[in-house]
């Protein structure tokens, strides 16, 4: 999430309130676009649709991997084959 959102955990937009985690979970599906780095994607772009499916895809599957409890995470080799999908 901190990469494709180009923000830190402790970024000072985040309180107790709203967490990276919490704000990107948010945006999913319709808003991404809102919490992606500006530099990764633009409106109109060559491939824009295709590249934001891509994106919100890998978002979808960063909350799979930060799931409050470690029994609700998805295993590791099903996120491995999930990217080279």
């Amino acid at each position: 999430m901190e990469t494709f959102t180009r923000k830190n955990p402790t970024d000072e937009m985040f309180t107790e309130e709203m967490s990276l985690k919490c704000w990107v979970k948010q945006s999913l599906p319709h808003s991404v676009i809102e919490v992606v780095d500006a530099n990764l994607l633009k409106r109109g772009e060559e491939h824009f649709n295709s590249k934001l499916d891509c994106i919100l895809s890998i978002m979808k599957l960063a909350m799979h991997c930060t799931a409050a409890s470690p029994e609700e995470r998805i295993n590791i080799r099903h996120v491995v084959t999930t990217l080279e999908n």
